[in-house]
């Protein structure tokens, strides 16, 4: 067993969430270290956009320079391991990792992403990332004008439709199933000229990773350059919930707007505490709770020497 070190704060999570606390975390003199598995949600990607300044980069590229640049900082380490057991509360959190190191942490700050659940229509794990994807922002402009099709049904498909049209108005809707719209979505779509398929998906034809065609159940084949598709997302770890976090009902971390869980002493930020999956959403939450987060520390030791 590895001797017991002591920080400031915990970072659960290497993505852009983690990475950016860390960065604000450094440059606020603060003891901390990022535990991160290594196995990020987006390794299937080959570009992150909508970065300002990092649009189009590779994400491997990406966490290369936040490290870089985050080595300035000497208070500030970044582990490859995975947390495995956090206990005890605000001030004195005992974490230990799958590699038998331990640390005892003032704060903890849960940026442990989400994961994709099993993808279980036959072919589309060789096309995700690739010509399969989930968010219009980060990947609508590359497919502008082209043909897609859409695996989803129900009231979000009647949101994400019209998100989607700004891109283009070549969409097609195959609901894997029923479709669970009402008669006036129907006829919404209709009038939309936006066909809606109810089969099952037999396979999704593709080649190096480009999908050319969806092949229905019933035998209908649908040519498209692209899916948009709504993954089945869980919580990138069981620990938030293990510590006590309160969850919502699709799995994410509940906090205020400042990062905080209903825990004392205890942050999440990124795709673990929020709905808006994005890099730059990401970052941007992990400074904000960075920040709070030495405020609170520096509060802290402010009060004790009154």
């Amino acid at each position: 067993m590895v001797e017991k070190q002591k920080v400031d704060v915990a970072i659960i999570g290497g993505g852009p969430a983690g990475l950016s606390a860390a960065l604000v975390l450094g440059r606020a003199r603060k003891q901390v270290v990022v535990i991160d598995e290594g196995r990020p949600r987006n390794a299937v990607t080959h570009e992150t956009h909508g970065f300002l300044t990092r649009d189009g980069i590779q994400p491997g590229e990406f966490r290369r320079i936040a490290k870089e640049e985050i080595s300035a900082y000497p208070s500030v380490s970044i582990i490859g391991d995975a947390a495995v057991s956090i206990t005890g509360t605000d001030g004195a959190f005992q974490i230990e990792t799958e590699q038998g190191t331990r640390f005892t942490s003032k704060k903890v700050l849960f940026t442990v992403g989400m994961k994709d659940r099993p993808l279980d229509i036959p072919g589309l794990a060789e096309v995700y990332g690739k010509s399969a994807f989930v968010c219009p922002f980060c990947d609508g402009w590359e497919l502008r004008d082209e043909p897609i099709v859409v695996i989803n049904k129900g009231p979000e498909l009647m949101h994400f439709i019209p998100l989607l049209s700004g891109w283009t108005n070549r969409l097609t809707i195959c609901s894997n199933g029923p479709d669970e719209l009402t008669d006036a979505e129907r006829e919404e779509l209709r009038r939309h000229h936006v066909s809606v398929y109810a089969s099952p998906i037999n396979l999704i034809d593709s080649s190096d990773g480009i999908v050319q065609q969806v092949i229905l159940e019933d035998g209908t084949t649908i040519p498209c350059r692209a899916i948009f598709f709504k993954p089945g997302l869980a919580i990138g770890s069981a620990l938030p919930q293990a510590l006590g976090c309160r969850l919502t009902d699709t799995g994410a971390v509940v906090v205020d707007e400042l990062g905080k869980t209903n825990v004392a002493g205890v942050y999440s930020a990124g795709d673990a505490a929020s709905r808006m999956h994005q890099a730059i959403a990401a970052a941007s939450a992990g400074s904000l709770a960075a920040a709070i987060l030495s405020s609170e520390l520096n509060m802290e030791a402010w009060r004790q020497t009154e």
